[in-house]
C-alpha cells in the first residue's frame, strides 16, 4: 500500500484544474494524474466530490461535513441519554 496523503479542500481543486489543463493540452486523465502525484482513482473519486467546486466552495464544503459529522454524533448520545432516562423512569433498570 502507498502512503495516505491528507490534501486540504483547496489543494484537491487546485490538483483538479492542473489536471484539466493538462487533458485540455492532449495528454490523458492517467497520465495527468500520475503527473500530479495522484492516481486515476483518487482522481475520479475528487472529481465526483469536487467537480466544478472552486476553492472557497470547497473548503465550505468540508467544513460542513466536519460540523454535521458532530451534529450527528451529538444526536446519537442525547437519544442514547433520552432512552437511559425512560427506562430509569419506568423502572426497568
Amino acid at each position: 500500500m502507498g502512503k495516505a496523503r491528507k490534501h486540504t479542500a483547496e489543494q484537491i481543486v487546485n490538483i483538479l484544474r492542473q489536471i484539466e489543463v493538462a487533458a485540455a493540452n492532449g495528454k490523458t486523465h492517467p497520465v495527468a494524474s500520475r503527473e500530479a502525484g495522484i492516481t486515476e482513482q483518487t482522481y475520479y473519486r475528487w472529481r465526483k466530490e469536487y467537480g466544478g467546486l472552486k476553492v472557497d466552495q470547497a473548503k465550505r464544503l468540508k467544513e460542513l461535513e466536519q460540523e454535521n459529522g458532530k451534529l450527528k454524533r451529538l444526536v446519537a448520545e442525547l437519544s442514547l441519554d433520552k432512552q437511559i432516562l425512560q427506562d430509569i423512569a419506568r423502572g426497568n433498570l
